[in-house]
């Protein structure tokens, strides 16, 4: 069967990677002189550095010994390997690399474009043909298809660490954060964007956003959708009422919470939230 592996930006929890058999290779989190993988930091140790230092923590691509170790335990399988977009880090080309370093000769190296679960959607997607008894070569065809319809947006609640990380300016940022401005990210040609502003209270502003998603999720392919999230402490309730609303749609075969990443974590901050899914044909 087809062997899959995607670095860790994919964002599924421990309980899908281990009942879709999937490995996983780390990005790097830097902390000043500490480095650790990511995987390694609970949201919360993240955060509490981050708040403490008054920065966000740097992100590293994967390191290319791991990368080739990995690829040369399954020289003799066919593999896709799944990595961030390439728009925004060198992960993919270090998976490029250590595929030829192992020897690997079926391979699909896959830049997703996206990030966080609108990866583990590509992956998962892969994951049940593979199951199926799928060939190698079809998989990698319907991957090609569905990889663009994969919808990725959060709202975030504040812009300090997307700021901090210079993804924005520190005048937008004073103002957003003085406004109670939550912008709607979203992933289009592998990059992030923002959509919309909404304005108020993160509880509120993830139902507005929700509410706007509706007419495309009443379109969305029907396997499964994913809400991801940073969500801490009493937040959790803002999470717990996306899911029943997307659960009340019956429309999904499967609603899945995860929690985003170190990596995806450093960069949009607490309370964030996002709907992925595939859009319909």
């Amino acid at each position: 069967m087809v062997k899959i592996i995607a670095d860790s930006t994919c964002d599924l929890s421990p309980e899908l990677k281990e009942r879709y058999d999937i490995d996983i290779l780390p990005l790097g989190i830097l902390m000043d002189d500490k480095s650790v993988r990511d995987g390694e930091l609970t949201q919360e140790e993240l955060f509490s550095w981050a708040d403490s230092a008054g920065k966000t923590p740097k992100t590293a691509a994967p390191s290319l010994e791991e990368a080739t170790e990995l690829f040369c335990r399954y020289r003799d399988r066919e593999v896709i390997a799944f990595s961030i977009s390439s728009e925004m880090s060198t992960s993919n080309n270090v998976m490029r690399l250590a595929a030829k370093e192992a020897g690997c000769e079926r391979v699909k190296i896959v830049d997703s474009r996206n990030l966080s679960t609108g990866i583990g959607l590509q992956i998962l997607y892969a994951a049940d043909m593979a199951a199926a008894g799928e060939p190698f070569d079809a998989i990698c065809a319907a991957l090609d298809e569905v990889s663009p319809r994969v919808r990725a947006s959060f709202v975030i609640d504040t812009l300090t660490y997307l700021q901090r990380g210079g993804r924005c300016s520190p005048l937008t940022a004073l103002a957003a954060n003085l406004l109670s401005l939550k912008p709607m990210i979203v992933v289009e040609g592998g990059k992030m964007d923002v959509s919309r502003k909404y304005r108020g209270k993160i509880g509120r502003v993830v139902g507005s956003y929700v509410e706007d998603l509706m007419p495309a999720l009443k379109d969305a392919e029907r396997r499964r959708v994913f809400v991801t999230h940073t969500m801490q402490g009493e937040a959790q309730s803002i999470v717990e009422e996306t899911k029943k609303k997307l659960e009340e749609l019956g429309i999904f075969e499967e609603v899945l919470e995860t929690r985003a990443g170190g990596v995806i974590s450093s960069h949009c901050g607490p309370n964030t939230l996002g709907v992925l899914f595939i859009a319909g044909k």
